[in-house]
């Protein structure tokens, strides 16, 4: 007698997740069609990594970290240049993670990879593309700058699934900001312990990319123009319109304190966060 019960499966792809769909087919009663009877959802294994890069002086002496979280291990790496730029070193931090990842054999995972980079993550999701169309030149025919690295990162790319992600630096990230003092430590050579073990009892938070937004604020007061500055010395809260005028005021003397605001609403904050009434 014909068999009117019938099995199928797919399977499907939804964020981080694989879907597999068992389905039966009974025509005895239904004719012909499925229905799902099994549905598993098995979540595929990814890296993650993190990189970053510093220099004192552009160029000047300079240093890279990453992360690198597979498997349930955590590897950090960090490594330094005597005369170098912020660029390169944002550069190699990320060859260095991508290298570890196609030694170790681990490229037929999925990777994950946050840089604070424009530079990096333009150039390896716009750029690259051209320059090497154009043999390592960029639109008005000079060489590439960092073409070493860019030639090296093209080879290894070819052996990883990446997917990288533009992130605000200094804007209280874990993993960006752990990147960030590898990085740092390494260019000041103030020596630096780099963790190798497992993510269990590694204690930066590699999951987290929200940003911080006090430390967001603090970023864009550093790098917006100034609405005004305060000041407090002895007690008396102070406005002042530019920052020489705030700069008389503080020099020499002893317990100040003294910011940029954005705005009138970011004086007042400063102004309760001292204490001032």
């Amino acid at each position: 007698m014909l068999n009117k019960i019938s099995y199928e499966c797919d399977e499907l792809e939804i964020g981080n997740a694989l879907v597999v769909r068992l389905y039966h087919h009974d025509r005895r009663e239904f004719g012909d069609k499925k229905w799902p009877c099994v549905i598993l959802f098995l979540m595929q294994k990814h890296i993650t990594i993190f990189t970053d890069g510093a220099s004192s002086g552009n160029p000047g002496p300079g240093g890279w970290g990453t992360i690198i979280a597979y498997d349930d291990r955590v590897v950090e790496l960090g490594g330094r240049e005597d005369k170098t730029t912020n660029n390169r070193m944002e550069l190699q931090a990320v060859l260095e993670g991508l290298r570890f990842v196609a030694d170790e054999r681990l490229g037929s995972q999925p990777i994950r990879l946050f840089t604070d980079s424009s530079y990096v993550a333009n150039g390896i999701t716009s750029w690259m593309t051209g320059w090497q169309k154009r043999n390592w030149t960029n639109q008005a025919g000079e060489t590439v700058a960092n073409v070493d690295i860019w030639k090296n990162l093209a080879q290894v790319l070819k052996e990883v699934h990446l997917t990288i992600t533009n992130i605000s630096g200094h804007s209280g990230i874990p993993g960006n900001e752990r990147a960030d003092q590898i990085a740092t430590g390494y260019a000041k050579e103030t020596g630096f312990y780099l963790y190798n073990g497992s993510l269990e009892e590694y204690d930066i938070d590699l999951e987290n990319i929200k940003v911080d937004p006090k430390q967001k604020t603090e970023k864009d007061r550093k790098k917006g123009k100034a609405y005004s500055y305060v000041s407090l010395v002895n007690g008396n809260f102070n406005i002042h319109y530019t920052w020489d005028e705030c700069k008389k005021m503080v020099e020499g003397a002893k317990g100040v304190k003294y910011k940029k605001t954005m705005s009138k609403e970011d004086e007042n904050m400063i102004k309760r966060s001292w204490g001032v009434k």
